[in-house]
């Protein structure tokens, strides 16, 4: 049975930068190696959704080793560039917490369905399901193109 997609894609222009790298650096800690989000692309705080992407770069520090000779973007990056996206909205709708650090508080009904290869761009898309003091709970999916390569629930608690 084919998921309800989070979001119409062929509505939104997914091309203009709402916040870059400076913006998401204010909020999210990751650095180096696991900074995942190069971009937001699409915020939009009635509809508690937002949207942001990585390009996936043939010389990424994890191509030559998974998979060698046929590089596949790792899943568990795949849920560390949702969460951090679900942190960057979190922090941004809640200043009262500053610069406090955003920790993974779980995962649920995780899915990959395809395959992200080098030289695309992935956009993760998340929408707020739950939040309350300190921890919140965001519906996340991945797309290549128009096609939806992931998804999965992200929760995180401020530490």
């Amino acid at each position: 049975m084919a998921t309800p997609s989070l979001v119409d894609l062929d509505t939104l222009d997914l091309t203009q930068i709402v916040h870059g790298k400076d913006t998401i650096r204010r909020y999210c800690k990751q650095r180096g190696r696991l900074e995942m989000l190069d971009g937001i692309v699409h915020e939009d705080h009635a509809a508690n959704l937002i949207i942001g992407y990585h390009d996936i770069r043939e010389d990424a520090w994890w191509a030559p080793d998974h998979i060698p000779g046929r590089p596949i973007f790792p899943g568990v990056l795949h849920a560390e560039g949702a969460a951090q996206l679900c942190s960057f909205d979190f922090l941004r709708r809640n200043p009262s917490f500053g610069d406090k650090f955003i920790g993974f508080a779980g995962l649920n009904d995780t899915r990959f369905r395809g395959l992200v290869l080098p030289g695309s761009r992935l956009f993760w898309a998340g929408r707020m399901h739950r939040m309350r003091s300190g921890m919140f709970t965001y519906k996340t999916q991945g797309f290549v193109g128009r096609d939806l390569v992931f998804e999965t629930e992200v929760m995180g608690v401020v530490l």
